[in-house]
């Protein structure tokens, strides 16, 4: 069963990386881990840095994947993406770039494949 979810979820990946660079993104990095953290996929979009959590299911689904992020998920995401821009890969990135925080669902269903992509799907909030 762990070895389907993984199957899925690289798959998922190569998907969303397709999309993405296929939207204008420069894909930065994908599976980026800093010990217990990890982010799926971070790309730059212009000006702006992207850190895109996929999320991918076969059909039949009962909701779209996008809503398994919730706040532990998306708190885990900043605590990471904090991590990526205090490490050696931003070294050659402007320090100004905007920090987008991007779902994106892939379902795939006999064959097809739906992508469902969220811009800017969270902001953080900072206490």
């Amino acid at each position: 069963m762990k070895d389907i979810r993984q199957n899925v979820g690289k798959a998922g990946e190569d998907e969303a990386c397709r999309f993405l660079s296929g939207q204008g993104h420069t894909i930065l990095a994908r599976n980026w881990r800093n010990s217990h953290l990890e982010l799926d996929i971070v790309s730059l979009y212009g000006e702006e840095l992207h850190i895109v959590e996929v999320k991918s299911r076969t059909a039949p689904v009962a909701a779209d994947p996008a809503f398994n992020v919730n706040k532990t998920k998306r708190d885990r995401l900043v605590k990471a993406a904090n991590a990526f821009l205090n490490s050696a890969e931003m070294t050659p990135l402007p320090k100004n770039l905007d920090v987008m925080f991007d779902v994106i669902s892939i379902v795939f269903d006999r064959g097809k494949t739906v992508i469902d992509y969220y811009p800017q799907a969270f902001i953080p909030i900072y206490a």
